[in-house]
């Protein structure tokens, strides 16, 4: 590799093919008329500023009781759809249990909208040219859902305070709320951007290909599961889900990794299940490092999960396995 510097950045050049590589810089990325040097000092005050909001956020999730999950994946991966699912088996199998959803676009209220026709409150958050949400917006967001709730005689009706206190539950139901967080559809910008969430989960559909791991290393190292959705259309498309298990692990071994259908149920019990486990674990979840039993019980996992992919693609091609 041949590396060309200057003023405006630092470039890459593949001799062999003349590739180039912009994100080659100690900044990783390039600005056309600012130096590296000027660039981290900008990320570093800009995710400065958003994480001081984010610990705020966290902790203002905590003591109210609230799991916060950040939804991230590509446009078209079934964000949308996995939640409107989610929400209505969270209502049959917990009707005590409050889920909330804040919606992430550039335009357009029409997610929130599907949202809120399974009776969940939701809030829209249009961001204009914007390419992820940040903890400012999710804050202001989160303050709407119960200025929302408390006007329109929510079950948990604290109508008659009309201040907003930090310091007082807003929901009496043994701290049993989720809140989901739909960021705008985009495997880059969000991975950097701390919200105050529990863990970031990474959507991935069959239908974008199993290398999106790789080429986007950065969404997938920050989440804590991916889950692979639209798996009933493995049949029809090229889709190596061995290799996507693979990738993904190569760019952060301790990722959980799900596979489920929003539109058919299928996984949709081992989704719930892991639910379960964040609203009850996600305060230390972080904290601990895997023991020697766990990492092989992972381990014995991947081999499992790839041993029923190449099944599943066997029974697809109609071959023997």
């Amino acid at each position: 590799m041949k590396t060309q510097g200057g003023e405006a950045g630092v470039v890459q050049v593949n001799p062999a093919n003349g590739d180039l590589h912009f994100g080659a810089g100690s900044a990783r990325v390039s600005v056309p008329g600012m130096s590296q040097e000027r660039a981290i000092k900008l990320e570093t005050d800009i995710l400065g500023a958003n994480n001081r909001v984010a610990q705020q956020n966290r902790a203002h999730f905590e003591s109210h009781g609230v799991t916060a999950l950040n939804f991230v994946s590509s446009p078209g991966s079934g964000k949308t759809t996995l939640l409107c699912a989610t929400i209505e088996a969270l209502k049959a199998r917990d009707p005590g249990l409050h889920v909330a959803v804040i919606e992430g676009d550039q335009q357009t209220s029409f997610d929130a909208d599907r949202i809120r026709a399974t009776g969940a409150p939701a809030v829209q958050v249009n961001t204009g040219k914007g390419c992820h949400l940040d903890a400012p917006m999710v804050a202001e967001a989160f303050a709407q859902l119960h200025s929302h709730d408390h006007g329109h005689g929510h079950a948990h009706d604290h109508s008659h305070d009309h201040s907003h206190h930090h310091d007082h539950d807003h929901h009496h139901h043994g701290s049993r709320d989720l809140l989901f967080i739909e960021n705008v559809g985009n495997l880059v910008c969000p991975a950097v951007w701390d919200l105050g969430e529990a863990a970031k989960v990474a959507i991935l559909s069959v239908t974008e290909g199993e290398d999106k791991p790789l080429k986007y290393p950065d969404m997938f190292a920050a989440s804590q599961l991916m889950i692979l959705n639209k798996v009933d259309l493995l049949p029809h498309v090229k889709f190596d889900v061995a290799r996507c298990i693979e990738l993904a692990r190569r760019v952060n071994p301790t990722i959980e990794i799900l596979q489920l259908s929003a539109t058919t149920g299928e996984g949709m019990d081992a989704w719930l299940h892991w639910l379960d486990h964040a609203m009850g674990a996600h305060h230390h979840h972080h904290d601990a490092a895997p023991t020697s039993e766990e990492a092989a019980l992972r381990e014995r996992v991947q081999q499992l999960e790839a041993e029923l992919a190449r099944a599943k693609a066997a029974l697809s091609a109609g071959t023997p396995t």
